[in-house]
């Protein structure tokens, strides 16, 4: 594919959502197994480009296909996590979303 008509999409759209478009940056790589489109931007704006469950991400993927299927090449995007983020492994202060037992519920029975 020698059109950055993909990345030139990713950008375009991306720069729409954030709050620090002059931090968007993208690479292009082709390999065999297709393209591979990896974003990096401001850490406060990794919320805005994901989206609630993952949705705008999800719908810039689905986009980002067609505009790949134009040009019969198999596009991806991979969000690159910046330095420092608390996302993943490390939950950092959110810990543990399932919601506790209060203190002194039949909860205790159970313990082990």
């Amino acid at each position: 594919m020698a059109s950055n008509a993909d990345q030139e999409f990713v950008e375009y759209v991306v720069k729409a959502l954030v709050d620090n478009p002059k931090e968007v940056k993208t690479e292009r790589n082709v390999d065999e197994m297709g393209v591979l489109i990896s974003l990096h931007l401001n850490p406060e704006d990794m919320g805005k480009v994901i989206g609630r469950e993952g949705q705008t991400a999800k719908a810039l993927r689905t986009l980002l296909r067609v505009v790949g299927a134009k040009e019969r090449a198999r596009v991806n995007l991979k969000i690159v996590e910046p330095e420092g983020s608390t996302r993943g492994g490390d939950r950092g202060d959110r810990g543990d979303r399932r919601p506790k037992a209060a203190a002194g519920s039949d909860m205790d029975d159970f313990k082990l």
